[in-house]
């Protein structure tokens, strides 16, 4: 536990648990279904390996998670405490989505971005066999500007080197547009129309490649206008 805030309350008891660094964006990829170590940590990619594990150790002692073993195979699975979680993580990101609409650029990372798409891929809206999506962003360092989804019937791999597979479309966006476009901020219509996110392809599945993705849950949070992007009358992104 944490540090005690010695009150009955039940919720001083649970912000006691909840409330240290990186706990609850834990529980967060946990309820999204990530259950092994390696796939936390690109969930959390800011997050270091120790405290990671300090976390895990710390949550499993509370109850939370389960660590199952199986041969060489760890994975760390939410009890029944763990899943009666998920409606606080939904609330909290639809709070969030409402009333927090400002982000900064450090908040922008195409590896988280990439990460969440992936698990959010409609396999069944896919063509038949592999399909490759690159996403370019010319406005990060060299290093991050290009990333793959490599698509198939039985898994969605994020690549951030060329995988060597013949590339199907191209998706080329500045990180901020298609972080709002993720979020639900900016539509993949108006992003389109605003050419703030651009598609290469054929043409077919060039107009498909929205459907090939399901938006988070939250993404759908009605907002506040004030804090809601949005293209000018002529098609341009506003200042």
């Amino acid at each position: 536990m944490g540090s005690s805030y010695h009150q009955f309350c039940p919720v001083a008891k649970a912000v006691e648990l909840l409330d240290e660094r990186w706990t609850l964006l834990v529980i967060r990829e946990l309820v999204c279904g990530t259950e092994r170590f390696n796939e936390l940590r690109r969930g959390l990619p800011r997050m270091s390996p120790t405290l990671l594990s300090r976390r895990l150790h710390r949550l499993t002692h509370a109850g939370i998670v389960e660590r199952r073993v199986e041969d060489n195979d760890v994975r760390y699975v939410l009890t029944q405490a763990g899943h009666e979680l998920r409606p606080v993580i939904e609330a909290l990101a639809a709070w969030g989505v409402r009333w927090i609409g400002e982000l900064g650029d450090e908040d922008l990372d195409p590896k988280l971005l990439l990460w969440d798409m992936h698990r959010n891929v409609d396999r069944t809206a896919v063509p038949d066999g592999r399909t490759v999506v690159e996403f370019r962003f010319p406005d990060v360092p060299p290093g991050s500007r290009h990333w793959w989804l490599v698509i198939t019937r039985g898994e969605v791999d994020v690549c951030d080197t060329d995988p060597g597979h013949a590339v199907t479309v191209t998706v080329t966006a500045g990180l901020r547009s298609m972080v709002e476009v993720w979020r639900g901020d900016l539509s993949w219509p108006d992003a389109l129309r605003a050419h703030a996110v651009e598609v290469q392809g054929p043409e077919a599945l060039r107009r498909a490649v929205p459907l090939w993705f399901a938006l988070p849950d939250w993404a759908s949070v009605p907002r506040p206008l004030a804090f809601r992007p949005s293209a000018t009358a002529d098609g341009s992104m506003p200042p």
